[in-house]
């Protein structure tokens, strides 16, 4: 099996069902076998009763159950994942339309598993403003992620290996693909925008928690220098900002 779409839930019934109807722009690529596990936190909204009804659509198998947080929760989902690679696409994110054409790139690449592949997302601001993300080169990490979480296909093997790290309350998914990245698995980049997700969840607080989580990935697992994690510690807090003050404007 080519690819395991992981989804974490909690109390999001209209999101997992957004997310539900995207997945009809990836089974129309023929030929490529995928699944779809959801890991839902026992929402009490009807979500497990929504996915129950679906029978095994998309490969379908969830869990409706208490966890400790959403890393907790993709813990959960990787676990129970069967693909070569695994794309983290949450409750309220969506494939974008041009999703067929991107997975056929990653088919091609074979059987190989050695690196994170990347491609670009949009990012919804909401009132229809749409900024795309498009993906970075590799070394981008010692500053951040080379591409939007929803944007990259994790190999399965490397996830297993360096699972979600709990202790990185914002910025796991940073620290994940920082010691992967560190450990041999390189970034590959693909054309094509995978995903489209809502910047709704932007919050003064969590921007500050965000950067100092970043900064010690930096410092912990990259090795960055301090001066220089200072300088990208300046620096996310400027962009994330201004990400949030666009968010405000509509």
């Amino acid at each position: 099996m080519l690819l395991s779409i992981i989804t974490v839930a909690w109390r999001n019934y209209d999101g997992v069902v957004k997310t539900w109807q995207s997945l009809a722009h990836l089974a129309q690529a023929k030929d490529i076998e995928f699944e779809w596990i959801v890991v839902d936190g026992n929402s009490p909204d009807g979500t497990a009763e929504f996915l129950a009804g679906l029978q095994d659509q998309y490969n379908l198998r969830f869990v409706s159950e208490k966890d400790n947080g959403i890393y907790d929760a993709m813990n959960k989902g990787i676990a129970m994942a069967q693909g070569r690679y695994a794309l983290f696409l949450n409750s309220g994110d969506a494939f974008h339309p041009e999703i067929a054409e991107v997975i056929y790139q990653l088919a091609a690449l074979g059987g190989r598993d050695d690196a994170m592949v990347i491609g670009d997302a949009l990012l919804d601001f909401g009132d229809g403003n749409k900024i795309r993300r498009s993906a970075k080169r590799g070394w981008y990490i010692y500053h951040s992620l080379p591409a939007s979480h929803q944007a990259i296909f994790f190999p399965l093997s490397g996830l297993r290996k360096y699972p979600y790290d709990l202790q990185y309350k914002v910025s796991s998914d940073y620290a994940l693909a920082a010691k992967m990245y560190k450990s041999g698995y390189a970034f590959k980049r693909i054309k094509g925008l995978v995903s489209e997700f809502s910047m709704g969840g932007v919050s003064t607080s969590n921007n500050v928690e965000l950067c100092r989580d970043a900064r010690n990935v930096q410092r912990k697992i990259l090795r960055v220098p301090g001066f220089i994690a200072e300088l990208s510690f300046q620096l996310r807090l400027k962009t994330t900002g201004k990400a949030k003050a666009l968010y405000n404007k509509t």
